[in-house]
């Protein structure tokens, strides 16, 4: 038979079940603790981050602004004349253009592109169509009813080939139609509206030189952080011009 007083708990035990209940409540708070101030801080970052990707968009817009105030004093000066050319654009036979040919509707009175494979120190408008007469590209606002110029394309070596071969000897301030093969447009890819084995027309006019303004290192050094986890560690600015560009690439 067990006695009563054999089933008591003694003194040592209690005190370990009381030490282990303290660790187990210590634990317990220790863990909702770190969630509390783990959230914290997550949600501090994340007000860092909002505030840098505002700052982020207020240095866009900036910039943006300023090339829109060029590309408009630009149009000012250029689009009475480009525009007329618009009516250049017209379906044409695709299987009649088995070689590059280029017509003079303007005579430049500036530099002349010796070589268009090495010289791009110009600008130009430019308006590109398919042979249904489909403008796949321009520098129009609007292709339908224009009424003003967007920033002119820089040059560039990573042009389509028949256009680097289709500038070459035209002077700054020229007006030149290219007609372009497909083997020196796009070949046999698509390229976004332009069906592979596509032929090219397009109507060009060279101006002086006129690069889009630099992005700010402040903006460069926030994107780089915000977007690529570290600072880009440079000064040198970055123009995206180009990439926005379909004809010329």
């Amino acid at each position: 038979m067990i006695k009563n007083e054999d089933r008591t708990t003694s003194p040592r035990m209690r005190i370990f079940f009381v030490i282990v209940a303290i660790l187990l409540l210590a634990s317990t708070f220790a863990i909702y603790a770190g969630i509390v101030i783990g959230q914290d801080n997550k949600d501090a970052q994340s007000a860092v981050s909002e505030e840098k990707q505002q700052r982020l968009n207020e240095l866009a817009a900036e910039h943006q602004a300023e090339v829109d105030k060029i590309a408009g004093e630009l149009s000012e000066k250029y689009f009475d004349t480009f525009v007329e050319y618009k009516s250049r654009v017209k379906a044409f036979n695709a299987a009649d253009v088995t070689e590059l040919k280029t017509e003079d509707l303007k005579k430049g009175d500036g530099d002349k592109i010796e070589d268009g494979t090495e010289n791009v120190d110009y600008s130009a408008y430019y308006i590109g169509w398919l042979s249904d007469g489909t403008i796949f590209d321009s520098s129009l606002n609007n292709t339908s009813s224009p009424s003003a110029l967007k920033f002119p394309l820089t040059g560039s070596t990573s042009m389509i080939q028949g256009w680097l071969e289709g500038i070459s000897g035209m002077r700054i301030g020229g007006v030149r139609e290219i007609t372009i093969p497909s083997v020196l447009a796009y070949g046999e890819t698509d390229n976004g509206v332009i069906p592979a084995n596509s032929p090219l027309k397009f109507v060009v006019m060279l101006i002086p030189l006129k690069e889009e303004p630099e992005y700010s290192d402040e903006y460069i050094n926030l994107y780089m952080e915000l977007y690529y986890g570290g600072n880009s560690g440079t000064t040198t600015s970055t123009d995206d011009s180009e990439a926005e560009v379909t004809s010329g690439e």
